[in-house]
């Protein structure tokens, strides 16, 4: 779709030793303002590169801007480059009839100026980087309102012009996801090594990360892909202007990424068997736990199950086959029944009663 988008994701997915120049030679339209909080793009870290499915490679101005008010009443598509995790994404954007506009102030700018930006790593206390608020590991100099920081040695060009005055700079902090203006003095004779009192991190591994704030990736998603298939066969795209990501559903999906742990559940007798009383109780026997399967817990169950089964094989057995016999008194004489038939019943001669003393 984008011709730009296809070289950018290429050159993401090269060798660690040839994504510092990523950026190199590729252009775009850097935001440097937004009144408008219906369109999400942030200033400084956002690039258009393309609208409307064509690569934007002219700097004219102009011909952005016509492009856009011939979208006035629809929606329109545009390509966007960040600084925060070196991304490209697609949004769609409605466009009023009345006043055709974005709301927003673009500059033709590289993109390598977003690798121009330094990692706080440490805070020395009691130096200039304290006293001015740095924070470690979460805060990168992304620039200055003094002038321009390009360059390794940019910012520390831009200190020594600044000893012993208040400098400037621009600061973004990942955790917070927020860029503030931080005020700080540079000095060499506040009582350590530097002007700032601060160690400095500057390369492909101190780049700006992508935001905390971002859903984590679906198991088997594919980030960029290096074969040579087309921005559209890597990630459709709908015409809808809400796009939710969905990765495709597990059809024949593999095993799964984790097993739950095999429970030794301890066993105090065998299930009872039908037909069979269960054991008496105070006869102490060796029992044995439950394991999975092939470590020969089970299989110790069941031998044990079979020893106790053919015990009871081999153990007499009542006539009745297990009914106890009906008791001796009350019942029919030996010989049988009588002749006259059964014995007519008596009524019973009710005691008489005892007073209570």
């Amino acid at each position: 779709m984008f011709g730009a988008l296809n070289r950018f994701i290429s050159r993401l997915d090269a060798a660690p030793e040839e994504q510092q120049s990523a950026t190199n030679g590729a252009y775009g339209f850097q935001v440097l303002r937004n009144t408008n909080p219906d369109v999400p793009l942030e200033p400084w870290f956002d690039f258009v590169i393309g609208i409307n499915g064509r690569t934007i490679e002219s700097p004219d101005p102009n011909l952005f801007a016509t492009e856009v008010r011939n979208c006035a009443g629809t929606t329109i598509s545009l390509g966007v480059f960040t600084a925060k995790g070196q991304k490209i994404r697609e949004i769609y954007l409605p466009i009023p009839a009345e006043n055709p506009t974005l709301g927003v102030s673009l500059q033709w700018t590289p993109l390598s100026v977003t690798e121009d930006v330094w990692h706080i790593l440490d805070v020395i206390p009691s130096s200039p980087a304290d006293l001015a608020g740095l924070l470690p590991y979460g805060d990168y100099v992304i620039g200055s309102p003094e002038g321009l920081v390009r360059g390794e040695s940019g910012l520390s060009e831009l200190v020594e012009d600044y000893l012993n005055r208040p400098l400037r700079l621009f600061v973004y902090n990942h955790e917070y996801n927020v860029t503030r203006p931080v005020t700080i003095t540079p000095s060499r004779g506040w009582g350590g090594e530097g002007a700032l009192g601060c160690v400095l991190g500057f390369g492909a591994l101190h780049r700006i990360p992508a935001s905390l704030e971002e859903p984590p990736h679906a198991p088997g998603e594919t980030l960029f892909s290096t074969d040579s298939a087309s921005f559209d066969e890597k990630r459709p795209v709908s015409s809808s202007s809400n796009q939710v990501y969905a990765p495709p559903q597990n059809v024949g999906a593999p095993a799964a990424l984790f097993v739950p742990a095999n429970m030794a559940l301890p066993s105090k007798s065998p299930p009872p068997q039908a037909g069979k009383a269960p054991p008496k109780r105070g006869k102490a026997r060796a029992h044995h736990a439950v394991t999975s399967p092939g470590i020969g817990g089970l299989d110790d169950y069941f031998k044990e199950g079979e020893k106790k089964s053919a015990e009871e094989d081999f153990a007499p057995k009542a006539k009745s086959g297990g009914v106890p016999p009906p008791p001796k008194m009350g019942g029919p004489p030996k010989g049988g029944p009588p002749k006259g038939g059964p014995p007519k019943s008596v009524t019973p001669v009710p005691a008489e009663e005892t007073p209570e003393a």
